[in-house]
């Protein structure tokens, strides 16, 4: 059995609507978790178009670029969690506009 052959376009279509709901939602949004969230989307969306793209080409550097945004993301999330709990501690809310108004 050859397995399930999806076109490359549609994939590619796929991740450019993940991208641009990531997108959307990091414009939008003015919660930090939100925000957060909507990195990971876009990370995501870039991610399954390296990997579509290089079982496209049957190359496995769609792979290895997946491996790196995996640590990026998880690097992150990491720094994003810190961040949050200092927001949050600081301000008491997680509203950015909030933060944007930080007094030394």
């Amino acid at each position: 059995m050859d397995g399930l052959n999806i076109p490359l376009s549609h994939i590619l279509l796929v991740s450019s609507l993940l991208f641009a709901v990531g997108m959307l939602g990091l414009m939008m949004r003015r919660n930090i978790i939100f925000i957060l969230m909507s990195l990971e989307v876009m990370l995501n969306s870039t991610a399954l178009a390296f990997v579509a793209a290089g079982a496209h080409w049957g190359q496995p550097d769609g792979q290895i670029v997946f491996m790196l945004i995996l640590s990026v993301a998880a690097a992150e999330v990491a720094v994003g969690l810190g961040l949050v709990l200092q927001i949050q501690r600081r301000f008491k809310s997680l509203d950015m506009d909030n933060a944007n108004r930080m007094q030394g």
